[in-house]
């Protein structure tokens, strides 16, 4: 594929992550830090939002199989877990972890539960779509292009 229609592909879907509400502006922000200098800041940052979630997750997981849930302590994950989707403008996963504080706090179970699928719905989602757009942007950088803002 030649360079112009692999730009042109990198801003559509870029585009498109914003207009499913999957990113939202913090992302914008979080890209403008990025330089010369440090030219891998996103990715960095991403791939530590990665990790973080993953164990999150893992350990939400954990505490809802246990016979007596600790709810603040759930609580406590989700609470970690919506920050560090903030800051990077995962929405979608931000707004999910809002539903489910909200159960945590009815110290309901089921809809705790349901709410885990959906955020681990929802991070799969902007995980794999991150993904897919950093390999876009390697793609054009290997070409000897440079990434449209």
């Amino acid at each position: 594929m030649d360079l112009v229609k692999l730009q042109r592909q990198l801003v559509d879907y870029k585009a498109s992550l914003y207009h499913e509400c999957v990113l939202d502006e913090q992302f914008t922000q979080l890209q403008q830090l990025q330089d010369e200098n440090n030219p891998d800041f996103v990715v960095e940052v991403v791939s530590l939002f990665f990790e973080d979630s993953e164990r999150l997750l893992n350990e939400l997981t954990k505490a809802l199989e246990q016979q007596s849930i600790d709810f603040k302590r759930v609580d406590a994950h989700v609470h970690q877990l919506k920050g560090s989707s903030s800051s990077i403008g995962a929405q979608r996963v931000q707004k999910s972890c809002i539903a489910f504080r909200n159960y945590c706090e009815e110290q309901n179970v089921e809809g705790c539960l349901a709410c885990l699928q959906q955020v681990r719905l929802e991070y799969s989602l902007v995980k794999t779509k991150l993904e897919y757009m950093f390999q876009l942007e390697q793609q054009i950088l290997s070409s000897g292009g440079s990434i449209p803002i």
